[in-house]
């Protein structure tokens, strides 16, 4: 381990992070409200913080490690929400406790979208124009963005992408450098942001809520505001837009940027994961609408099939917004969605969740180890696309999944232990967990009510979702730190 190494980056980055309150900082300008204080405050802190660590080993350079790699990754996470949470600390508005404060900073940076404020149509425009902002920074990796920044720093960034892209094979790269790769997401990132902002403004909603909302479907956030989120402009047309979003954000960015490059569609389509991702929210919308109106939810079959078709993708995709009261619903159905979420979007979307592409991967293992049980000499492989996969992926996607209900299981009995009843725990961990936002229970609208040691839990389980398990746990582990 290089510490110096590791000190000259984050100084590097918190003071690119600082830049970062500027916007916020001109909206409280703008419509000169009671935060400008606040925001000037915390930039000057973020960035004399960067300043302080990046100055003693300014002139120290060496090449990144993979271990650095994975320290700076993880520290990046912890180190962001913590910085990020100090507009908030700081505003005359809110009044937030620290343990709030962070809780809010670090649901928009993983883009889990639980939050703990209420009031939102009140709430001063900059302070929800930062938290939108947060989730957008969030949404495809302020690492990813930070790789493509770090070579004019003269940082290489190769160690740090494959720290922090997620999805089972991390060496795949769209481009032949890195930093093009880096690019090439947040250029498509950034589409998708700007389209989705002029879909929603010609629907109806004010520049603002277009530019906010954007911000959080485009990095599947689920962060609004307005108390009722989507459900709250009362638009048909709306929900459709941010449904088809959703929808795009949760696929793998990597096919969005091979049917630019080709032209074509039907890369998409060659995509398995890409089209079990498309059948189980078809198969769970329908289940949904088909419920909802026999159970008579609702009146009519047209307020049935748009509730019951926007709600399951924005659960099933992780993102959280909500047009209903979902959590109230009778039956399986509030349950069954909540499932959905540990499913989760593709691997290397904005998305949560495990990922597609592992619940494939987990679900044909499976259909192979019954098959050995009959045929013990069989040489089976499990293949994706007509392709064998290497058995250390094999390997790799069942140690994800040992230690995801390993590491579920420990988290829920810390918050049941904390007083929190099964299914407000159960329902929370895995909101948080699958950075879905929503949950069941005493956390169906908000997370304000929970004790303390039940947010600092779900702190961990955000960052330990964001970072998709591994990359977090390996540092925990003594190996990591022998020689």
């Amino acid at each position: 381990m290089q510490p110096f190494v590791i000190f000259r980056i984050v100084g590097l980055l918190l003071m690119v992070f600082s830049t970062t309150v500027l916007p916020p900082l001109l909206v409280s300008w703008w419509y000169d409200d009671t935060e400008t204080r606040a925001f000037l405050n915390a930039f000057l802190a973020i960035l004399g913080m960067g300043f302080l660590i990046w100055l003693p080993v300014t002139s120290y350079h060496r090449e990144l490690k993979i271990r650095d790699g994975f320290i700076v990754v993880v520290l990046f996470w912890f180190v962001f929400s913590l910085v990020g949470s100090i507009p908030l600390y700081l505003s005359h508005t809110l009044q937030a406790s620290f343990t709030d404060a962070l809780f809010e900073s670090i649901s928009a940076l993983t883009t889990t979208g639980a939050t703990v404020f209420t009031g939102l149509d009140e709430m001063p425009r900059s302070i929800l124009y930062y938290r939108q902002q947060l989730q957008w920074l969030g949404g495809m990796g302020i690492i990813v963005l930070a790789v493509a920044v770090l070579p004019m720093l003269g940082i290489g960034g190769m160690q740090l992408y494959r720290a922090e892209a997620p999805g089972p094979v991390k060496d795949n790269k769209l481009t032949p450098r890195i930093t093009e790769t880096a690019k090439a997401l947040w250029y498509i990132y950034l589409g998708l942001t700007i389209s989705c902002t002029a879909a929603y403004w010609l629907a109806g909603m004010t520049l603002f809520d277009a530019i906010a909302h954007s911000f959080s479907t485009v990095a599947i956030g689920g962060f609004s505001t307005h108390d009722a989120s989507i459900g709250f402009f009362e638009s048909e047309l709306i929900e459709i837009i941010a449904g088809f979003f959703m929808i795009l954000a949760g696929v793998n960015f990597a096919l969005h940027f091979s049917a630019l490059r080709s032209n074509s569609l039907k890369v998409y389509f060659f995509d398995v994961e890409f089209k079990v991702y498309l059948a189980i929210l078809a198969t769970a919308s329908m289940i949904s609408v088909l419920y909802l109106y026999f159970t008579h939810t609702f009146d009519t079959w047209g307020n049935a099939l748009h509730h019951g078709i926007f709600q399951t993708i924005s659960i099933g995709t992780t993102a959280g917004f909500t047009t209903a009261a979902y959590y109230n619903w009778p039956g399986f159905l509030p349950v069954m969605l909540l499932f959905l979420s540990f499913i989760g979007g593709c691997a290397g979307s904005t998305g949560g969740g495990m990922k597609v592409i592992r619940f494939i991967l987990l679900f044909k293992q499976g259909l192979r180890e019954i098959f050995r049980l009959i045929h013990p000499s069989a040489q089976i492989p499990v293949k994706i696309g007509g392709k064998a996969m290497p058995e250390n992926v094999s390997n790799a996607i069942w140690g994800f999944f040992a230690l995801y209900v390993a590491s579920f299981s420990i988290m829920m009995l810390l918050l049941m232990a904390s007083g929190l009843n099964q299914v407000t725990a159960f329902s929370a961990l895995a909101a948080c967990l699958n950075n879905l936002g929503p949950g069941l229970g005493d956390v169906g609208e908000n997370y304000m009510g929970i004790n303390d040691f039940s947010k600092w839990v779900l702190c961990f389980a955000m960052i330990l979702g964001r970072l998709e398990i591994f990359t977090l746990l390996v540092i925990l582990t003594p190996s990591f730190w022998r020689r």
